[in-house]
């Protein structure tokens, strides 16, 4: 394809106007300002409309799509154990396809190309992420409160058996990371075998870290002062490429970890702020030089995955929060949703547009009333742009959705069978 005339974002994030950018099989092959030599096919009128990296969603449960709007109004541990624990007791491995195919139609209709994605049944999401074109990083998310050895476990089987079957499967738009829930899911024996998986296989880890300010005071009162950051990294559990969900009560000595041992912090602002847990201190982060990135969390807890949204929130929270409104430039805030996200996905060649890169492209449409006037179009991305405002999203060079279409899941079928899935498990509780 070759998209004509049209503003990009490029790969220092600053807008140019009139470019000619053409993808040639799943890479971006010719960036320019002349009409190319180049035969890329189809061409797309770009009046009016910015190219740029599309999004990369660093902490997602797709799934939970079938738990939009089911808990309201209560703390995280409420939530969990009066709502989604029971609810997620009676889920179905047919439940878990259509949702996830569900999450990735609404994730394509938001510019999202990839998830870092935690949850079980995984081999129906496996199939699901394929199925849409989209691209996912999946793991099995291990707990267990028994003390001993958790390698006869139907969980650790799982998360192992994942591993050796899709990791980098669909020529690579699949790939499985092992995953520790979280410390308050898990003991010292079963944290230490999942971070020994993942040395083993060389394969990412994703786990959640600090979202509560409970957890994170119950874990040093368990661990003679340790903070969950620096129990995981005394257990090995950053000893592979790690992606720290929330992070939102960490401490000076937990930041120094983070920036020593490469992982990268994923925050959920709208997620954390619904459910009161604070507010993650980005600034504090990036000043150490931790790779930061945006994640959504799941719509049981958000409840969207409109990234444009999640982005500013990312930019406002903190200058509210440290009183500061110089911190988080827009810049940085693109940054972390599209190039960060897929660093923390280990996708070395995602997330910028540049020639050679992977064509993971979104269009927005910035010729509508709220995009105008434009001083400074990084700004209005942030601040003005709304998630109705993507028209198209590519992951490798394919076109996956486009105005109002998707092109590769059939969403009638999939949110009636959602549907029909949420009224056969309520039946149940």
């Amino acid at each position: 394809m070759l998209f004509k005339n049209i503003a990009i974002l490029d790969e220092n994030y600053e807008i140019k106007e009139s470019r000619y950018v053409g993808t040639e099989k799943d890479k971006i092959a010719y960036i320019g300002t002349e009409t190319p030599e180049t035969d890329f096919g189809e061409v797309y009128d770009g009046k009016n409309k910015l190219l740029m990296p599309a999004f990369f969603n660093a902490h997602a449960h797709s799934p939970m799509m079938l738990m939009r709007g089911y808990g309201e109004n209560l703390t995280l541990q409420d939530w969990l154990n009066t709502r989604i624990f029971p609810f997620e007791d009676k889920l179905t491995s047919e439940a878990v396809y259509y949702a996830t195919l569900l999450a990735m139609a609404e994730s394509l209709r938001f510019g999202i190309v990839s998830s870092s994605d935690m949850y079980y049944f995984c081999d129906d999401m496996v199939r699901a992420v394929e199925e849409s074109g989209a691209k996912a990083n999946i793991s099995r998310s291990i707990t267990s409160f028994a003390e001993g050895s958790v390698k006869n476990n139907d969980s650790y089987r799982e998360a192992e058996a994942l591993i050796r079957d899709y990791h980098g499967a669909a020529e690579g738009r699949i790939l499985i990371d092992a995953s520790i829930h979280a410390e308050y899911t898990n003991t010292v024996t079963s944290m230490t075998e999942v971070a020994d998986l993942a040395k083993k296989y060389g394969v990412n880890m994703h786990v959640h870290v600090s979202e509560t300010k409970q957890e994170h005071e119950e874990c040093k009162a368990r661990h003679g002062g340790r903070t969950p950051a620096q129990l995981l990294c005394d257990l090995g559990a950053f000893d592979t490429r790690t992606t720290a969900a929330h992070c939102v009560w960490a401490e000076e000595e937990d930041i120094e970890i983070f920036s020593e041992k490469g992982v990268t912090v994923a925050t959920c602002p709208v997620s954390n702020l619904k459910l009161a847990s604070g507010v993650c201190n980005v600034p504090a982060l990036m000043k150490k030089g931790v790779n930061v990135a945006v994640g959504t969390d799941s719509v049981a807890s958000n409840n969207s995955l409109n990234f444009i949204e999640e982005m500013k929130f990312f930019a406002l929270l903190n200058k509210e929060r440290r009183n500061d409104p110089t911190l988080i430039t827009p810049k940085e805030t693109l940054r972390a949703a599209a190039r960060a996200g897929a660093l923390s996905q280990g996708r070395e060649d995602c997330g910028v547009l540049a020639v050679g890169r992977k064509a993971d492209l979104t269009v927005l449409d910035i010729g509508q009333p709220h995009m105008r006037p434009v001083h400074n179009l990084a700004n209005n991305i942030v601040y003005s742009a709304s998630g109705s405002d993507v028209v198209l999203t590519m992951a490798d060079g394919r076109v996956l959705y486009r105005d109002g279409d998707f092109l590769t899941i059939d969403v009638e079928k999939a949110a009636a069978e959602t549907e029909r899935a949420c009224r056969d498990i309520l039946r149940q509780l």
